[in-house]
């Protein structure tokens, strides 16, 4: 916008020394500097962060993000804006107004910058690279949820079971186990879950159909997601880095299991002696000395 801004107001000091008959033409570096001069009498800077702009109505409207005032109003649903555009934008949603149209499938947007990521899904363009794994994204925030894999950050947890997620979706999609019905129940020995796919993966179990086959040892999986971490054996892909000392794991598991060696922390505690451990295996191990059964010694009478 500012450039577009500059532009106009440079064609504007341009018009106002046009040149007349018999006058020698002003140089473009002179044009330049009375652009400057004049662009200088438009300065208008924020006393809160120093941002300055070309005109007043620019910084009264940007004033808005530091007074949290939002004078426009969606008489729809009640939802405020600093700028009457952004409402105008937000409006579509509800009269499914989607003007911007892809060229390539027909899919349609409320915003031209949600077609412009749209697009990349043709062209292939992914301009946001991970400097950990070099996988590739076509939205920052996509690239942002990725890095929390590498970092072991989950900063959304289930208030019901204290599990936690890498992003908003995930925990919205997990929250159904807690507050929906669990209508969908295997037919074969009984057990019930929230979501079809659910029940549809835990079938597999019964029936021993692994579809998805390691093509460098001919190991067969379950899942999708069970190839894949399967796989980083043979590539040797360890995506998982720790916060501390550097190290790194091919599982989110086993990097959460080796941070605890930093934070001291040992939430898996024997309910027999109050011993605690760092990892679950540990206490199962742990568990046997109180299982196995002492050998009875026999006082022998003389």
């Amino acid at each position: 916008m500012e450039e577009s801004e500059e532009r106009e107001e440079l064609s504007e000091v341009e018009e106002e020394h046009h040149v007349k008959p018999g006058e020698k033409p002003l140089s473009r570096s002179k044009t330049k500097n009375n652009f400057l001069k004049k662009r200088a009498k438009k300065s208008f800077t924020c006393s809160q962060c120093g941002k300055s702009f070309t005109r007043k109505q620019y910084l009264d409207v940007h004033m808005r993000i530091h007074t949290g005032e939002r004078p426009f109003t969606c008489d729809q649903c009640g939802k405020s804006f600093t700028q009457s555009s952004s409402l105008d934008v937000h409006m579509r949603i509800h009269t499914g107004e989607r003007p911007f149209t892809c060229d390539q499938c027909g899919k349609s947007f409320i915003k031209s910058s949600n077609l412009d990521v749209h697009m990349m899904i043709h062209t292939g363009e992914k301009p946001f690279t991970c400097d950990q794994c070099g996988k590739s994204f076509t939205q920052s925030s996509s690239l942002e949820i990725h890095m929390r894999i590498h970092t072991g950050e989950r900063p959304f947890t289930c208030d019901q079971c204290g599990k936690t997620f890498l992003c908003a979706s995930n925990l919205k999609k997990h929250l159904t186990v807690h507050t929906k019905e669990k209508l969908h129940s295997c037919s074969v020995c009984g057990k019930s879950f929230s979501r079809q796919c659910h029940l549809h993966r835990h079938e597999k179990i019964h029936t021993g159909v692994k579809e998805y086959m390691c093509f460098e040892c001919e190991k067969t999986f379950i899942t999708a997601d069970s190839l894949k971490k399967h796989q980083r054996i043979h590539t040797g892909e360890k995506p998982y880095k720790c916060s501390h000392c550097d190290k790194r794991f091919n599982r989110s598991q086993h990097l959460k299991s080796h941070e605890r060696i930093h934070s001291r922390e040992k939430p898996y505690k024997c309910d027999k002696c109050g011993k605690s451990f760092t990892i679950k295996t540990h206490l199962k191990l742990h568990m046997k000395i109180h299982t196995v059964k002492k050998p009875h010694h026999h006082s022998h009478g003389k």
